[in-house]
């Protein structure tokens, strides 16, 4: 008689048990860490790059083919957006300090002048490229993955040193940033490593030799120096994208990011090349919205940059990507609301929804969502009002946007309080939308702390 056999039964059925809830651990485990690429939807036949017969989808384009170094590097900075993250709030660009709030902490963005007391000024270029393709600093000590490593992973190594050429041709700002704020155990960067270990590939980029010239390059820009997944993505348990839903939209800093598959409701289905093409390049499309928030700041910062050519790139590796429903984002209402506020209302709205409306927001948007003002502010068809978790909307009311002369919208944070600024975001989805959404005080207190 074996030993477990002399075991109770109770004792029997309770080693069952643990070994099943065991097994099912290790099945999820696995099925996260185990999970798609980036590229495994596009199947096909992928090759190293020295292998590939067609034109190079990596570098620069062909208008900056006999471009010096520095000027190469300039570009691909641009298209990687690499100061959106690493310029704070009026600082200098790429001096770092920019706040990246997250549920365990604060991250701040690294100073990558050619400062040598503060910046990457003693960087090697390998250390440069160890920072890019793997996460980790000058000094083995690894990154968060807030500095998208695991999608610049794939860039190559010609690329980065180009980047790295450009950044140590500016002044070096002095300027220290400050510690992060991480709480345990998220303070404790050897995790990183495991981190890194299961979900950064550290693999360059490989064409898809079934694919088009054009396809190649705007999948080179998009995963690797655009890096859209990181925030069109959502991510898995470990904080990883989920590429089982590639680019069907997450929450990122406050803001969400849209679907951008080919899903006709939700996604981005129903634009033409032109409108996506449109607002990449100038981040606004007729009838589709002006692009705020991160997606803004990307826009101003890299895509505008982009010659006409690799805008083009990115909307056919866009078109690309499988369908991906997301639940509570029907398709835009594309009618304007009623001219008068006495009409298109729901029975049970918040009356300060519309009081702030008409107070601070009719003169520009118009009753109607058609803004006799400019286009910029046109709410009719715009993705963000028909969006049931109205997080946009209370997001761009908290926070405002300034990108030029012409597409800006003040800040009411400090003019509203929290219970009014859901009131309106709850009467700007009821009546210019599709669907009435339900956004709380609390949930615009969290977006308060986000941004």
């Amino acid at each position: 008689m074996n030993f477990f056999s002399r075991l109770s039964a109770g004792w029997r059925y309770a080693i069952v048990g643990v070994a099943a809830v065991a097994a099912v651990l290790l099945a999820g485990f696995l099925w996260i860490v185990l999970g798609p690429g980036p590229l495994a939807f596009a199947g096909g036949n992928r090759v190293a790059l020295s292998d590939y017969r067609g034109t190079d989808p990596t570098g620069v384009p062909a208008e900056l083919a006999h471009a010096n170094v520095v000027q190469r590097g300039e570009y691909l900075a641009r298209a990687a957006d690499c100061a959106a993250c690493h310029t704070a709030k009026g600082g200098a660009p790429y001096a770092g300090g920019l706040a990246f709030v997250l549920p365990f902490g604060t991250i701040y963005s690294a100073n990558i002048t050619p400062d040598k007391d503060t910046g990457i000024g003693t960087w090697s270029a390998a250390s440069f490229l160890n920072a890019v393709h793997e996460g980790i600093d000058d000094e083995g000590v690894p990154l968060y993955p807030a500095m998208p490593y695991a999608s610049y992973t794939a860039m190559t190594d010609a690329d980065a040193l180009a980047i790295k050429a450009y950044l140590f041709s500016l002044k070096p700002v002095h300027a220290a940033v400050p510690d992060n704020t991480l709480r345990f155990p998220f303070n404790q960067r050897w995790l990183m490593r495991v981190w890194s270990f299961l979900f950064n590939s550290d693999r360059r980029f490989e064409p898809d030799a079934a694919r088009s010239a054009q396809w190649n390059r705007g999948a080179y820009l998009a995963e690797s120096l655009a890096h859209c997944g990181e925030c069109h993505t959502p991510r898995n348990l470990f904080q990883a994208l989920n590429n089982r839903s590639k680019f069907a939209g997450a929450v990122q800093a406050g803001w969400r990011a849209y679907n951008i598959t080919a899903d006709h409701d939700s996604g981005v289905g129903a634009w033409s090349d032109g409108e996506l093409a449109q607002y990449l390049a100038t981040g606004h499309a007729e009838g589709r919205g002006t692009a705020a928030g991160p997606m803004g700041e990307a826009v101003d910062k890299s895509f505008r940059y982009l010659t006409s050519g690799d805008i083009a790139a990115i909307v056919a590796y866009i078109r690309s990507v499988p369908p991906v429903v997301s639940p509570g984002l029907p398709a835009p209402k594309s009618e304007p609301a009623p001219a008068s506020h006495r009409d298109g209302l729901l029975a049970d709205y918040d009356p300060r929804g519309r009081k702030v409306f008409e107070g601070a927001c009719a003169s520009c948007h118009d009753w109607t969502g058609v803004s006799p003002v400019t286009r910029f502010a046109t709410l009719t068809g715009v993705r963000a009002v028909n969006d049931v978790s109205a997080t946009n909307v209370a997001a761009i009311v908290l926070k405002g946007t300034r990108r030029s002369a012409t597409v800006f919208m003040p800040a009411f944070e400090g003019a509203y309080s929290d219970d009014e600024i859901a009131a309106v975001a709850n009467y700007v989805t009821a009546r210019f939308g599709a669907k009435p959404s339900h956004i709380k005080p609390a949930d615009v207190a969290d977006l308060r702390k986000a941004s």
